[in-house]
């Protein structure tokens, strides 16, 4: 399938529960790594999408769930969306060196990120 969902980030106000009712509801496996700002908790799910869980970047936001899409060119595709309605609210931004993501909204309200593995 072109363009799959490669990733699922949980944006949370409260990591600790959040860490201790999902590795209890699903026992999946964390592991945490620094980023700029704060850690950044891997999930490794076993079979299929993994993902990842942050302190929620936005203060005052509720917690939610981000879905990932892989994208052969960040730049083409952020640049498209725009194009087609979608209100970019992070642009094309390089993460360490794993790749690259941005984030948008698309003409219904709902948003989306964008990600480009660096090759």
């Amino acid at each position: 399938m072109a363009n799959p969902f490669v990733h699922a980030e949980l944006q949370t106000n409260d990591p600790t529960s959040a860490r201790k009712f999902y590795t209890s509801l699903f026992g999946w496996s964390l592991r945490d790594v620094p980023m700029s700002g704060g850690t950044y908790t891997m999930i490794d799910v076993g079979v299929g999408t993994g993902g990842g869980m942050m302190l929620n970047p936005v203060p005052g936001a509720p917690s939610h769930w981000l879905a990932y899409v892989g994208v052969d060119d960040i730049d083409a595709s952020t640049k498209k969306a725009k194009e087609l309605g979608a209100t970019v609210l992070v642009d094309v931004t390089e993460v360490g060196t794993f790749g690259s993501m941005s984030v948008i909204t698309d003409p219904t309200g709902a948003t989306l990120a964008m990600w480009q593995p660096k090759k």
